[in-house]
């Protein structure tokens, strides 16, 4: 048995009606790198089998500690049955790539099974006119719960389903599955036990508190940062629908690179942050929404330590980052948002990475999740606006992949929307078709963004106009 983090349970606390917590991916594959040109589903289904003992996210499920007086536990599903979460469906014809993001948007809208293994996969077939896709590709769309992983527990979990050429590898012998029994009583005793040590993890965090308050005291008054509590509410922080929108822009990550290179100190997120700034511009401007202040972005950071890197479940923190929507020329955007993004940077530091891990590990779950509900149901996370929108990095993989033989050759990325933030990117760098590129996926509530092709032109129009002030 282990026990979840605060920071994992807080994702179960935030699971309500219409804000299921999962992440997923849609990974795209061209089956011509096959020996007889196809997949079949049952080749698949064995291929995942041989593979589940290289992650315990596939076979693990919750144990609820009895009234949540204490965080969840996972423990072995002894009645574990892959094709419960492995489905096979295909697109109706022709088969366009705005079927497959409406499908993708249904499926990832659904909420996960909580009483089982936290993930559902789903190959796709039928993608038959999709420019730019060679002939007989078929999709897969991944979903595994947030309180399983975050996105550097991601990037780690993903490559252990492919291969780095067309052969498919042997794993090895799965070890015998250890199936662990706990009583309510049980788990009552540990959470009498672990509830005792969190005075102590409060004056410790307390501890850490106050000399974090005096460096972003000492901070503000050097300039070093400025207070971003001026934050302006949009579309994206009403109500939260059940239903999503999915699309993803894609780039060459050498273009981008370029782009970076034309501003001094400039990083890849930094351009990254400046396209999407420039998207929800023109897509705001054309609503005759957009505030005069700029909008302002969560981005989630990996707070890891070295010896932490292999770690699963979540080890995130947050930077708030003003877009400056507010500014009309690209490269001048871009130049305001590398200032602003090395602020956010200082003044993460100046907190500290890991206040966030720390505040989830003190207050009890059952508290957690009762303020999150009520927040939401009095419409409090619609008036006290945190972020505009969420923009997260997750790095791919670095070298070309293959799923059951088939080549990897496209994919967007999702995240989950959170109470007041329903719209969410995600950067997502990988190598596709032997090229490096970096895509902008989102996803959204459909009643906030009901044209979301349209958002995609003003991503790439964003792209267009930030290349030309910058690369010519």
């Amino acid at each position: 048995m282990e026990q979840l983090t605060g920071q994992d349970a807080m994702f179960l606390h935030a699971e309500m009606k219409g804000l299921p917590q999962h992440i997923g991916g849609l990974s795209i594959y061209d089956q011509s790198s096959v020996e007889g040109g196809m997949v079949r589903f049952k080749q698949i289904l064995s291929t995942l089998e041989s593979r589940l003992h290289l992650s315990p996210i596939f076979t693990r499920k919750l144990a609820r500690v009895p009234m949540g007086l204490d965080n969840p536990y996972w423990v072995e599903d002894e009645h574990f049955d892959l094709e419960y979460h492995v489905r096979h469906i295909a697109l109706p014809s022709p088969g366009d790539w705005r079927q497959l993001c409406i499908q993708v948007a249904r499926l990832h809208a659904r909420p996960l099974d909580l009483s089982k293994p936290l993930w559902e996969m789903y190959i796709i077939e039928g993608l038959d006119k999709i420019e730019g896709l060679p002939e007989n590709c078929f999709a897969m769309l991944l979903k595994v719960h947030h309180s399983a992983m975050d996105g550097a527990t991601g990037a780690m979990f993903f490559p252990l389903m492919h291969d780095l050429s067309p052969e498919i590898a042997n794993p090895g012998d799965a070890p015998a599955r250890i199936i662990e029994r706990s009583s309510d009583w049980q788990l009552l005793a540990k959470a009498y036990v672990n509830n005792l040590k969190k005075p102590r993890k409060f004056f410790k965090l307390l501890g850490n508190a106050v000399p974090a308050y005096r460096r972003i005291r000492r901070g503000r008054k050097q300039g070093d940062f400025r207070s971003l509590e001026d934050k302006q509410k949009t579309r994206f922080q009403e109500r939260i629908s059940s239903y999503r929108v999915v699309d993803s822009v894609k780039f060459s990550f050498e273009d981008v690179r370029a782009i970076k290179n034309t501003v001094k100190g400039a990083t890849v997120n930094d351009v990254m942050l400046t396209i999407v700034s420039g998207a929800l511009r023109k897509y705001l401007e054309s609503k005759n929404e957009l505030p005069e202040k700029t909008l302002v972005t969560g981005c989630p950071i990996d707070v890891r330590s070295d010896a932490e890197k292999g770690a699963g479940g979540n080890m995130v923190g947050f930077m708030t980052v003003a877009l400056r929507t507010d500014i009309t020329e690209p490269k001048a955007c871009l130049e305001a948002i590398q200032s602003e993004s090395k602020q956010s940077k200082t003044y993460a530091e100046a907190l500290g990475p890991r206040i966030a891990m720390d505040v989830t590990d003190v207050l009890p779950g059952g508290m957690m999740a009762l303020a999150m509900r009520a927040s939401v149901s009095t419409g409090l996370t619609e008036r006290a606006v945190i972020f505009n929108t969420i923009v997260t990095n997750v790095p791919g993989p670095p070298v070309q992949l293959y799923f059951c033989g088939a080549e990897l050759v496209d994919g967007l990325s999702l995240g989950p929307l959170l109470p007041g933030v329903g719209l969410f990117h995600v950067v997502y760098s990988t190598v596709q078709n032997k090229k490096g590129t970096i895509a902008i996926s989102f996803n959204a509530c459909r009643e906030q963004m009901p044209d979301p092709a349209f958002y995609a032109e003003c991503i790439q129009s964003s792209y267009d106009d930030l290349k030309k002030a910058t690369t010519g």
